[in-house]
């Protein structure tokens, strides 16, 4: 137990913002510094594990750090307590067992005085609670992180240079990340091989006597379980027929009362998911916003903490955040949202229960009223963060749900419907795709409408659909199927989703992950020769055996030596029977500058045109998909390209002297609007048919709109 009454307290933190927040609440007889981030980890320049040896890491100080170590020793040597407050995770606790090695190479520091502090979120409350409860460093969680470490550092370190000698240099692979490439490649081809096949509804517009419209859907002959099956044009047109002229009744009316709860506060993939969903936003942004919010934003001049610790994958919520928030609740809304007792949500799988849920720290900080103290991402993301808890502790919503069975001709046709009776948690919060489905649910409000009733049959309306592939993964469906799979963890799932994008590996499209042609090929290769590297349900059970590390029930270099050892065989064969693949493809073409055959090669950003003299001749040129499509500002050719990191996107061959570019296909249609005269591409939304949009006005085009201008 730390003493009370310490003269001098040195307090290390990973960044300067958390630093600065955390100097609020302590006293004159305490200082603090950043640590930003690790100060030691594995050498760049070798493997860096005596494999040998135990699989004994070969730690460093991290290239610029010296200059920070020292002062922190400095600081130490002149300090009663050491308090170690790194985030409250395995990477946390990595970062403060190193800052101990550090310190303690100081003859003036006493290992006594060092304590391992930590909190979920930074308010006075929680970081006095943390300084008056220390604790030492938790060798088993650090432990864990070393394993993954490690087992990250023999993969990518022994594998890699196969892949030079057998593909390419500049290639690399990792243990998590190639299971992640995997699963976004094995879905294209799923794409690819997909057949569609054509099928047809039926939709009936009826009339009450009060010329109230009624839309149903065929479903079937009377007396038939199953919903009838229209597989072309041809049937869809019998069933027309058989379906005109007849006398149609309400044969049957079913109202009940449905209850919707509201969804549990934030985790960190559900968050990520979220951002995706509503703002657009990837992984990496997401987290890097959430990190500001969560270290401090200045309020009114003071650095105020405003979300708990972003990377967890616990549900739970305090006693006393949930005391906060029903009263709030009753303040705001009314006695009639706020449930009898607190809602309690669950936590699936395997969790890191010590940390809650993502959560605002102050409740009483509503988004509105501190929104001149944000930047607009920061208040985006705070707003999420603040509805989804406080809708989560609200009453359900309560909707009047309407179903109706239309029989005539020997068919039944059905229509549904609903309305919100009470609102509930939704006049704060609605996830995702809820808000597309409520807006569904006010559209198809019913007519009040009783049995025997007469209906009037208006039109009926025959389509066309085809049956559709599985969907690409974006990077919160990737990380939603990975968090199922039990496969990564809170702090993983961003850096994967940056790393299989910055190698090349995967680019995106619109927001669908692609793999590249690169990626494909390292992909095929990784599943021939390291079927268990590149397996979900192997590394699946790698994450749990790397949990059992944390709970001090397993050794962590049995861990490794089980992993490596016929990961270790794997290679010597594969090195030995894996065929020297060369990537480079022929053209007709010759170099202009030294006359030598042009080849296409691959590189991380894609396929390109090179002289197949290099290194003598390094002549290169982009090589691009040709999109038919004129420039509107120059006149050349609109051709496909890819950034950087591997995304997609549409720009004049012109470059540099044009810079017209988009990130959407462009159509070649010049928008009809006056005096507008803009350029029209292809959007995609999710749920609805491709349609055309003006990059210059809000002019869009569907294809309802186009069938009824033909």
């Amino acid at each position: 137990m730390a003493e009370k009454k310490a003269k001098k307290s040195l307090v290390i933190v990973e960044s300067p913002a958390k630093a600065k927040t955390l100097e609020r609440f302590l006293g004159k007889h305490f200082f603090v510094k950043a640590s930003f981030g690790h100060v030691r980890d594995l050498p760049k320049s070798k493997l860096g594990v005596d494999v040998e040896n135990n699989f004994e890491p070969q730690y460093i100080t991290i290239k610029g750090k010296t200059k920070t170590i020292n002062e922190l020793k400095k600081a130490a040597e002149g300090a009663d307590q050491i308090f170690l407050a790194p985030d409250p995770d395995r990477e946390g606790e990595a970062i403060a067992y190193h800052l101990a090695q550090a310190l303690l190479s100081s003859k003036k520091v006493n290992k006594e005085h060092i304590y391992r502090i930590e909190f979920n979120e930074i308010t006075k409350q929680a970081v006095t609670y943390a300084i008056e409860h220390p604790r030492e460093i938790n060798l088993d969680r650090f432990y864990a992180q070393q394993a993954r470490r490690v087992l990250d550092r023999l993969v990518g370190y022994k594998l890699s240079p196969l892949l030079w000698q057998k593909i390419r240099r500049g290639l690399s692979a990792g243990r998590v990340q190639s299971v992640a490439v995997r699963i976004i490649c094995e879905r294209e081809r799923e794409i690819q091989a997909f057949k569609p096949v054509e099928y047809w509804s039926i939709e009936g517009l009826f009339k009450t006597s009060a010329d109230e419209t009624v839309r149903a859907q065929l479903y079937g002959r009377v007396g038939d379980k199953e919903k009838i099956k229209i597989n072309n044009g041809q049937e869809a047109q019998a069933l027309v027929s058989q379906l005109e002229g007849g006398t149609y009744q309400v044969a049957d009316v079913v109202q009940k009362e449905k209850r919707r709860n509201p969804t549990a506060p934030f985790i960190t993939s559900t968050l990520q998911q979220e951002a995706s969903r509503k703002l657009g936003w990837g992984a990496r942004k997401t987290m890097m916003v959430a990190q500001q919010l969560y270290e401090g934003i200045d309020l009114h001049g003071e650095s105020t903490g405003l979300i708990s610790y972003m990377r967890t994958d616990s549900v739970r919520i305090s006693e006393q955040a949930i005391g906060e928030v029903r009263a709030a609740i009753t303040q705001w809304y009314g006695a009639g949202y706020l449930p009898e007792s607190a809602n309690v949500y669950k936590s699936k799988g395997r969790v890191q229960d010590a940390h809650e849920a993502i959560r605002p720290t102050h409740i009483e900080y509503a988004p509105d009223s501190i929104k001149n103290d944000l930047t607009l991402d920061q208040l985006k993301l705070y707003r999420l963060v603040w509805q989804r808890f406080v809708a989560c502790q609200m009453a359900p919503a309560i909707l009047d749900v309407t179903s109706v069975e239309i029989q005539g001709n020997g068919f039944v046709l059905r229509a549904s419907g609903s309305v919100i009776k009470f609102d509930g948690f939704m006049k704060v919060y609605l996830e995702g795709q809820d808000e597309d489905k409520r807006d569904e649910d006010a559209e198809n409000l019913l007519p009040l409408l009783t049995p025997g009733q007469a209906m009037a049959l208006a039109e009926l309306l025959p389509a066309q659909h085809f049956t559709q592939p599985p969907p690409r993964f974006t990077e919160a469906s990737l990380v939603k199927f990975l968090e199922e799979q039990g496969i990564g963890r809170p702090s993983t799932y961003a850096p994967i989703m940056s790393t299989i994008q910055d190698r090349g590996y995967v680019g995106k499209e619109s927001k669908a992950l692609v793999p590249t042609d690169l990626g494909l090929l390292i992909n095929d290769q990784l599943v021939k020769h390291f079927s268990d590297i590149v397996d979900v349900g192997f590394t699946a059970d790698m994450e749990a055996k790397l949990d059992m590390i944390d709970d001090g029930s397993i050794d962590w270099r049995q861990i490794v030596r089980n992993f490596f050892e016929p990961f270790e065989k794997d290679l010597k064969i594969a090195s030995d029977v894996m065929e020297k693949i060369n990537t480079d493809e022929k053209t007709d073409e010759v170099c202009e500058k030294c006359g030598s055959p042009m080849i296409i090669k691959t590189s991380r950003y894609g396929r390109f045109i090179a002289c197949s003299g290099y290194p003598n001749c390094k002549n290169t040129r982009s090589l691009v998909a040709d999109t038919g499509v004129v420039c509107p500002e120059c006149g050349s050719k609109i051709v496909e390209r890819r950034s950087k990191r591997g995304k997609i996107f549409y720009g004049c061959s012109g470059y540099p002297k044009c810079t017209f570019a988009v990130w959407d296909k462009p159509t070649g249609d010049i928008c009809p609007q006056t005096p507008c005269k803009g350029f029209l591409v292809i959007k995609r939304a999710r749920g609805k048919a491709p349609f055309k949009k003006c990059v210059k006005c809000e002019y869009e085009l569907h294809e309802q709109d186009q069938t009824t201008a033909a």
